[in-house]
């Protein structure tokens, strides 16, 4: 068992291009990017605190999303102070972002005046509450949403979704923890054992499935609305989910009942199993694409691990394609509509860690753009725009979260401080 998780860990890595030059609405609204001043209103002394921490959080989500370019104030000032719409207009300032924030008890409530210079009007005023002070990321990622969505610019829904990663503790241990994408909020759900591979049960995100190393590999299944931990099954060799259907309905699994792994299918309904693939070598990762007609794989069918897809079912069901022809040790990928994001070992060092970069290749055309240039860049994971992608780099014994802004241009990394991350979903 030991030889199959290990290979399984070096497998995984830890485990047309008009939609990439796309034009924005935004763009074409201002003629450029609309500028956004933000200012910080928590004066008193009850709001200083996390008035600054939304601030300062609301500033780097709103230069994240790429739609805006962002002036801070430089001052604290009150929220009773008036509107110079005249003022803003000569500096050529398009919206004022008016924030603060309060404590309530445990609980926090911040607030948003949204101004809009050129109409001369108040564009949002908004309300955002969190039950726990600590989830104060989520309410500046909220706000980002909403003054994004004012001025039509293309969705970042993204940024409210929460993270689920598992993290090594010690050799042989590690934790599983929730955090927003830039890991400013972190809290830890699991521990105690080898803890790993979570994956969202569902688009709700109020559950998890993840393994754990008993006597045997074992999926379980973590609520986190009733804080039931609910063991599925186990099996000899490996047992990971890669992927859940949109439903909910389906999970995708590596499984090596017979030491060879391969992908199958869980109905959560029926508690049916269905074996996928059945190859002698190496079949793993499986991702649901095409409707979910299809599930993409890697596999070392090549001599080499590469990116593979097979029909679920119908007259091609079996037929086994392959998806990516560039590079010779394709570890991990994901997809979105017509393209595929890949990891490629491109270096082959017995004694220091190589290198792994990322691919962005369309199905549809030649099209191949490289995501990064140096590292050990692994796991990718497109949002649900598709323009998103999230992925893990490692460097220096420890980790971060990397988000990819596609039609921007715009990398970003996010380190989980002297910690290596395992695995993650959104």
């Amino acid at each position: 068992m030991k030889k199959i998780v290990f290979v399984l860990l070096c497998f995984c890595g830890f485990a047309s291009a008009n939609q990439i030059d796309a034009t924005l609405e935004v763009v074409k609204k201002f003629g450029n990017l609309p500028n956004i001043l933000v200012q910080n209103a928590g004066g008193n002394y009850s709001e200083r605190e996390f008035s600054q921490r939304i601030f300062k959080m609301l500033i780097a989500d709103l230069k994240v999303t790429g739609h805006f370019a962002v002036d801070e104030a430089k001052d604290v000032i009150s929220s009773e102070m008036l509107v110079n719409f005249d003022e803003y207009r000569k500096n050529k300032v398009d919206l004022v972002a008016r924030i603060k924030a309060e404590k309530k008890g445990e609980s926090i409530v911040a607030k948003l005046q949204l101004y809009d210079a050129n109409s001369g009007l108040v564009a949002l005023s908004k309300e955002y509450r969190g039950a726990q002070q600590e989830i104060y990321p989520f309410l500046a990622h909220r706000m980002a949403i909403d003054i994004n969505a004012y001025i039509k610019a293309p969705s970042v829904d993204w940024m409210e979704r929460m993270v689920v990663l598992s993290y090594y503790t010690k050799p042989g241990e590690s934790e599983i923890l929730m955090s927003d994408y830039t890991l400013t909020y972190k809290k830890k759900v699991l521990g105690g054992g080898l803890n790993i591979f979570p994956k969202w049960a569902n688009n709700e995100q109020t559950a998890f499935y993840y393994t754990k190393y008993l006597d045997k590999p074992t999926l379980f299944m973590f609520d986190l609305t009733t804080g039931q931990n609910k063991k599925m099954f186990d099996s000899n060799g490996m047992l990971i989910a890669s992927d859940v259907s949109n439903d909910g309905n389906k999970i995708l699994l590596t499984m090596a009942p017979s030491e060879q792994p391969d992908i199958f299918i869980y109905d959560v309904t029926s508690g049916s199993l269905t074996r996928l693939t059945k190859y002698s070598g190496i079949d793993v990762s499986g991702n649901f694409i095409d409707n979910e007609e299809r599930v993409m794989f890697i596999s070392d069918r090549l001599g080499y691990p590469n990116v593979f897809a097979i029909p679920i079912s119908g007259e091609t069901s079996g037929k086994v394609e392959q998806m990516v022809f560039h590079g010779r040790n394709n570890n991990a990928a994901n997809a979105h509509g017509n393209y595929i994001v890949y990891s490629s070992r491109e270096s082959s060092s017995e004694f220091s860690r190589n290198t792994f970069n990322l691919y962005l290749v369309s199905t549809k055309s030649d099209f191949i753009r490289r995501l990064s240039a140096n590292g050990v860049n692994q796991l990718p994971r497109f949002a649900k725009d598709g323009e998103t992608i999230m992925y893990i780099k490692h460097e220096a014994n420890q980790s971060a979260l990397g988000i990819i802004r596609l039609n921007y241009n715009k990398t970003l990394l996010f380190p989980l401080k002297g910690e290596v991350i395992q695995s993650m979903d959104w």
